[in-house]
């Protein structure tokens, strides 16, 4: 045996024991080289991820996006490597954004010798939409397990809603790894209590039970009986004592498979960074590099040439091909075949299959959307969007959502005869209860979208706090994902501070990629829907008034259709060019359209600009942008019942700031509206002081 070699199998059971040192010593040797990153786990998973993905799963290397294939999240995301050398060693194939195959590996061995890497693709932590085969972006500890439900409820409503007689289209596991993290964020809680309600016997976690985190040993902070826990939410809990034992493993698996109206949870004891002598069951295990002698040392103890790096004994490609890869494409032909079937069976069904794969929308989906007349009384934007949802519901089948317990507040529950409730004896109803969970309830959105589901929810505004990282990783993920909040601002009046939000604007227009939209009327409300539902690659916020908005008159005023641009001009100064702009949004649109109207009458030629979306309108081009906002006219207005925060580049350091510079108050809307500024004989005297000044 040479320095670079190992002793060949000559049984089963050495060659997966080949296999499964082959990932645990490509994990290490891409931590040592980026000096960087989390061994530990992967060396103690490896016997698991070998499991599950050659004996167990239904997918198929050569085609990642099979839509019945199962699905693989590593919720543990800091233990990447492990997903990176089982997506290497079972030669997964690379996709692009447009769903087409492009004939090269998703993860070369060169990305792994990256590990961590500029433009490798094998970063830090899992990342959808950049690596083909990895099913969810995960990092955050909980969001992936919490993601998992999302998928779970999405392949249960699929089948409820494609399945025939015959022709089991969608029939996928749901399969999860998960650490001690996972298991103390709260959103793993909310999650798997919905799971369990739901009786979601399609998912499976399994809890990797180390008894380590990067502190120490987990009895200093955390010593509750988490098996016990799961059996109250209703899940099926299995223990594995050794997590060297691929056939205890295979079998708690194979009763997963067999359970049915329940979730399955694997309690998997095991050893973080198994095989290292010095540091195994060791929190230094967790989240460094070994160091090049306790490499060589464990090395040694695997029956590994001490020397060699990246090394994939001869065998081991063919063992996973014949493995996952045989196993995998047999499933797959199968299900074309099937589907050959059922499309001629069900032109139609195959044909909703076909959109919802590629996130297309059906023909007519936009129509019978409302058209608000003018009404100065107006249409509260919770009310306007609530009809909209009744409408898009009816004309996409694919279209479901719900809100975080407060659908009659949002106005999203879908009411229109044969919508229905998602349950557990219903799967394929329309609305879905989160309860008060609104962590979880962003996640499980998330989740609902990976599997191609155009899914919303809801809550109030001041309540997007909580649900802030699953929109985080949407905007990452480059999901269509859809959040309506209510009651944005201060119209809620008598509830006070504590849920009037002031400052959620300016951070969700922070996060890269995400669509804010705050409409200013009914109708603005209706175009923000139609422009969203376009969307194929970015997520969208939808904030939206609690009280009545005056329904502009549009044969006066601008069509509410601008909202596609972003901004534009909603009133102008007739004949002549503007000498002050005022920009507003949400509710404050009308304001800014009085204030508008009294300066005309005063002879000051004034501009209402209405921008719902700062994110659409810095895209347009900027002979457009230019035209809405004149470089040359330097009086402008803000006006937004929210942090100011950001405003400064659209009205210039010397424009004024009708905005919230302290929290709000508790009392009614026209009092606090007086309090704070937002009346518009204040807009009329800061607009003629701008123009005083210049």
């Amino acid at each position: 045996m040479t320095p670079t070699q190992v002793a060949p199998p000559k049984t089963d059971a050495e060659m997966a024991q080949l296999a499964i040192n082959t990932i645990r010593t490509l994990s290490i040797d891409a931590v040592q080289a980026a000096q960087s990153g989390h061994p530990g786990t992967p060396m103690a998973l490896a016997p698991l991820t070998y499991t599950l993905w050659n004996r167990i799963m239904r997918f198929d290397p050569k085609d990642p996006i099979w839509p019945d294939r199962d699905r693989f999240v590593l919720s543990n995301g800091h233990a990447s490597m492990l997903l990176w050398s089982i997506l290497h060693l079972t030669k997964v194939q690379a996709v692009d954004a447009e769903y087409e195959r492009l004939g090269q590996p998703s993860v070369t061995l060169d990305d792994i010798r990256r590990f961590r890497q500029l433009d490798s693709r094998a970063p830090g932590h899992p990342e959808y939409h950049w690596v083909s085969g990895v099913e969810a972006t995960t990092g955050p500890l909980g969001q992936g397990v919490a993601t998992t439900v999302g998928m779970a409820i999405g392949e249960k409503w699929l089948a409820a809603h494609y399945n025939r007689p015959d022709f089991e289209i969608f029939d996928y596991n749901i399969y999860a790894i998960c650490g001690d993290g996972c298991m103390m964020e709260g959103i793993s809680s909310e999650a798997a209590s919905l799971a369990g309600h739901l009786g979601l016997g399609n998912l499976c976690w399994i809890y990797d039970n180390n008894h380590i985190t990067i502190e120490g040993h987990t009895d200093i902070a955390f010593t509750e009986d988490v098996a016990t826990r799961f059996l109250a939410y209703g899940w099926n809990v299995l223990r594995v004592g050794d997590a060297n034992d691929i056939d205890r493993i295979e079998n708690a698996f194979a009763v997963f498979r067999k359970t049915k109206g329940r979730p399955t949870f694997i309690v998997l004891d095991s050893h973080i960074g198994y095989g290292s002598p010095n540091k195994q069951d060791t929190p230094e295990a967790h989240g460094e590099p070994l160091g090049d002698e306790e490499v060589r040392l464990t090395k040694r103890g695997y029956g590994w040439p001490e020397d060699a790096k990246f090394l994939v004994p001869d065998g081991v490609y063919d063992h996973f091909a014949a493995g996952v890869g045989a196993r995998g494409a047999k499933a797959r032909i199968e299900w074309t075949k099937l589907f050959a079937a059922y499309r001629a069976k069900y032109p139609d069904l195959a044909a909703e299959i076909d959109l919802m794969q590629r996130r297309d929308l059906p023909n007519g989906w936009d129509r019978n959307l409302p058209v608000f007349p003018a009404d100065p009384k107006g249409v509260a934007g919770r009310e306007a969007s609530g009809k909209v949802l009744n409408v898009l519901a009816q004309n996409i089948p694919w279209f479901i959502g719900g809100s975080a317990d407060l659908g009659p507040s949002n106005k999203t529950t879908l009411k229109y005869e044969g919508a229905g409730n998602i349950q557990a004896d219903t799967p394929g109803g329309k609305n879905l209860h989160f309860g008060i969970r609104e962590h979880a309830m962003a996640a499980i959105v998330n989740g609902l979208s990976l599997s191609k589901l155009r899914a919303f929810g809801a809550t109030f505004f001041i309540f997007s706090d909580y649900a802030r990282p699953a929109i985080r990783l949407s905007a990452l993920m480059e999901l269509p994902t859809i959040f309506v909040f209510t009651h944005d601002a201060m119209g809620d009046g008598e509830d006070g501070p504590t849920h009037q939000p002031v400052e959620h604007l300016a951070s969700l227009r922070a996060i890269p990629g995400l669509i804010t939209l705050r409409p200013g009327d009914a109708n603005e409300v209706v175009e923000a829907y139609r422009y969203i539902m376009k969307l194929r690659h970015q997520p969208a916020v939808l904030a939206l008034s609690r009280q009545p908005l005056p329904t502009l008159d549009r044969a006066k005023y601008a069509a509410a259709s601008g909202v596609a641009r972003g901004a534009y001009v909603l009133a102008d100064a007739p004949g002549a060019s503007p000498e002050v702009i005022i920009i507003a949004t949400g509710s404050e649109v009308s304001l800014a359209v009085e204030a508008h109207e009294k300066l005309l009458a005063d002879g000051v030629r004034s501009r209402v600009v209405s921008m719902p979306s700062w994110e659409i309108f810095d895209h347009q081009p900027e002979e457009y942008r230019h035209s809405v906002l004149p470089p040359n006219v330097n009086a402008r207005i803000a006006v937004e019942q929210a942090s100011s925060f950001g405003w400064e580049r659209y009205v210039g350091t010397n424009g004024h700031l009708t905005c919230m510079k302290t929290f709000g108050a508790s009392a009614p809307l026209k009092e606090l509206q007086r309090k704070f500024g937002f009346e518009p004989d204040q807009v009329v005297a800061a607009a003629k002081e701008l123009l005083r000044k210049k």
